[in-house]
């Protein structure tokens, strides 16, 4: 088959498909992305394209983000010209369309069947918008939400076929999107997410290696933010260390904003929450790791006694579905995209959002009496094998959807 992957930081959603077309060759692959530094994958193409253009940074509220995706939407178009032009015509095209880079294709290929990857409708309620009530919503919101969805109507006329990873994504869509819809997560390689007894972590300031007998907890996240419960976290850690006196903190992530507004604080929220609860702890036993290699991040899940993973409604985290495939003890915020993984006490437990107190009080009952709570992380892999692997799970129905929008000839091979 020859696709076109269309994703602005590319491979992003596609990552485990990609790699698995690369190694059944075969495939004539190419993607478009907007990096300046596109990753090079042995078996396939990737270029970097140019948006057409950008708003002003003082343009219209309304309209500044529909002209910003039209401008990518464009974009791609001309990269599209010029890749036909070089004897490149796909047989299907997939693509993100939360960027409105597939806006227009269908205008220039209009019997090229595109799969699109719809990732979040933009709510003004029962959204990250206004949930937190420490983070209000402007008063122009629901007008700015509504408007930001005129990229998601534009594209669901434009694909043949959308996809969304989770049931809630689905849901925050109109009813009139769901007869093109099919519901199947990107997948994980649970095959190589395993529990590992034996594992090791280095901390340069113990000196030593940290393993399973030490009295480690661990909370990741892209970004360190109020989306993913960032502020929660650090409000439960004086508790959970005064509870705990022999327990560390290992912290995962970097310290910009991947989603919602910015602190507005000198050093973002890390430092605001840093002097918020500074002389409250206990610095020695907290590790902020930053952004770590995935190797070094499946180790780290491996030691820990006790994952915490918050979130607002939100897109859920591959991170959390990893850390569930090895089996990880995990606390979790009890909000909608994390009730559809997580049974509370049956595969991992669940907390009110906004209680660091009784956050805290969980984690380190945790720490406490972890054979109380082992069944968990067995249960939790369970349930990603059930429905999240990718070999066994996810790929199979999507290559039934891709298979579905070619003829025979150019058809992918089931696995």
């Amino acid at each position: 088959m020859k696709i076109l992957f269309v994703h602005q930081n590319f491979p992003g959603q596609y990552r485990q498909l990609v790699d698995w077309l690369v190694k059944q060759g075969g495939h004539q692959m190419v993607a478009l992305t907007q990096s300046k530094n596109p990753p090079k994958i042995n078996g396939m193409t990737v270029f970097g394209y140019t948006p057409h253009h950008r708003p002003a940074d003082d343009a219209y509220a309304l309209t500044k983000y529909w002209e910003e995706c039209a401008g990518a939407g464009f974009g791609v178009v001309r990269a599209c010209q010029k890749l036909e032009a070089e004897g490149f015509l796909p047989d299907l095209v997939l693509g993100h369309v939360g960027w409105g880079e597939l806006t227009f294709l269908k205008q220039l290929w209009p019997n090229i069947p595109i799969l699109g990857f719809f990732e979040y409708y933009y709510l003004a309620k029962g959204g990250s918008v206004g949930f937190d009530p420490e983070f209000p919503a402007s008063e122009h919101a629901p007008f700015i939400m509504h408007a930001r969805n005129a990229v998601n109507f534009a594209n669901i006329q434009t694909v043949d076929l959308g996809h969304t990873p989770t049931e809630w994504q689905r849901d925050t869509f109109p009813k009139s999107f769901h007869g093109k819809f099919y519901c199947c997560h990107d997948g994980i390689r649970a095959d190589l997410l395993m529990p590992d007894p034996d594992a090791e972590v280095p901390l340069n300031r113990l000196g030593r290696m940290v393993t399973r007998d030490d009295e480690i907890f661990t909370y990741m996240a892209r970004n360190m933010e109020p989306t993913r419960g960032f502020h929660i976290f650090m409000r439960a850690l004086p508790h959970i260390l005064e509870a705990r006196p022999n327990a560390r903190a290992l912290i995962i992530g970097g310290s910009e904003v991947s989603y919602g507004k910015e602190s507005g604080a000198e050093g973002g929220y890390r430092a605001e929450m840093e002097r918020e609860v500074g002389d409250r702890l206990d610095w020695s036993r907290v590790h902020f790791l930053g952004r770590v290699p995935y190797a070094d991040f499946q180790r780290i899940i491996q030691v820990s006694r006790c994952h915490i993973y918050l979130t607002v409604p939100f897109v859920l985290s591959w991170s959390l579905l990893e850390s569930m495939a090895m089996e990880a003890t995990i606390v979790a915020s009890d909000t909608a995209p994390v009730r559809e993984v997580i049974t509370h006490g049956e595969n991992g437990l669940l907390v009110d959002f906004f209680e660091p107190k009784k956050l805290a009080a969980q984690v380190a009952e945790v720490l406490a009496q972890p054979g109380d709570y082992r069944h968990l992380g067995p249960a939790a892999r369970a349930r990603v094998l059930e429905t999240y692997d990718f070999l066994s799970r996810t790929l199979p129905e999507h290559l039934r959807q891709m298979n579905s929008l070619v003829p025979s000839g150019a058809q992918i091979p089931a696995p």
